[in-house]
């Protein structure tokens, strides 16, 4: 049994290190996808992400530091109050019997799930002029406070709630967001790791399932290297938002409907949009076999 649960958060690190090496987040809310349709209750899975991402985010802030891409100021804003929501969440989550929390996270995941097909596959990018001024306190305070809490919440979210805000305003280079947002990321996983310990208390902690989790982030590193290289982001993008969204559409549903056959009807629904929706990335990217540009047809 210990083996097998070993195993799962192993995989459950693998698949996630793959997709957020690949597309830069989503370690979080993958782990979480998997590990809370696995059956593991939620406190137990986001206890085991955030300590499992203690040394990742420290490496990680360091080497954006270490770049000067971290705006020191920013970096402030974000990580008091963020650690302050994030203490709070694991507290929350902590004193919440599982099947209640469950089909709210399951929610907020799906959400992950669509935000990052819309990120990658909807969403233009163009690059602006920077607008002048700075962000003030007032904008970025509340920010890390949800983003702290739902990142507890949730087992992840702290970078795809962050990330697109600050980026939208236009008003610092991506770099210094990136790097930002990074650095920040330890003191919220320190901290939600620290009232994971306190209110739900060690022994509910196995250091097993911490090291099995990032054993398999570390052995998936080089394939997710290996798959930006090869593999156009916008298919990894409808992929891995399309797994996202349909391992957490039956927590969901399972909470609220009883009658299978609707499960299984919305299920077979999902799978088919998701589908129609991947032949859609491959056409409008002239991926298609039968796609033939007008440079071509003139020829």
């Amino acid at each position: 049994m210990l083996l097998k649960k070993l195993l799962i958060f192993a995989l459950a690190g693998f698949f996630a290190q793959m997709i957020d090496g690949s597309l830069g987040m989503g370690f979080g809310a993958t782990s979480s996808s998997i590990l809370l349709a696995a059956g593991a209750a939620p406190a137990i899975v986001s206890a085991t992400i955030h300590f499992s991402e203690i040394a990742t985010t420290a490496a990680s802030g360091v080497s954006h530091y270490k770049f000067k891409n971290v705006d020191k100021r920013m970096a402030i804003k974000l990580a008091i109050p963020g650690a302050i929501a994030a203490f709070i969440g694991s507290a929350v989550l902590s004193n919440i019997h599982s099947e209640l929390i469950k089909p709210f996270i399951s929610l907020f995941l799906l959400t992950m799930g669509l935000f990052i097909i819309y990120q990658f596959v909807f969403k233009k990018q163009h690059k602006q002029q920077l607008k002048e001024g700075k962000f003030s306190k007032w904008q970025i305070i509340p920010q890390g406070i949800v983003a702290g809490f739902l990142d507890t919440i949730g087992g992840g979210g702290w970078g795809p709630v962050n990330t697109p805000l600050l980026l939208s305003r236009n008003k610092v280079e991506p770099r210094y967001v990136i790097g930002t947002v990074s650095a920040s990321e330890f003191f919220i996983t320190l901290s939600a790791s620290l009232g994971f310990i306190i209110f739900l208390g060690w022994e509910q902690i196995s250091l097993g399932l911490v090291v099995a989790l990032a054993i398999g982030g570390a052995i998936a590193a080089p394939f997710a290297a290996w798959i930006v290289k090869v593999m156009p982001v916008y298919i990894l993008a409808v992929c891995v938002g399309g797994i996202i969204i349909f391992t957490n559409i039956s927590t969901f549903l399972g909470s609220f409907v009883d009658n299978a056959t609707v499960v299984i009807s919305v299920k077979i629904a999902v799978a088919i949009l998701w589908f129609i929706l991947l032949l859609y990335t491959l056409y409008q990217n002239k991926q298609l076999p039968f796609v033939i540009t007008k440079k071509q047809t003139n020829n």
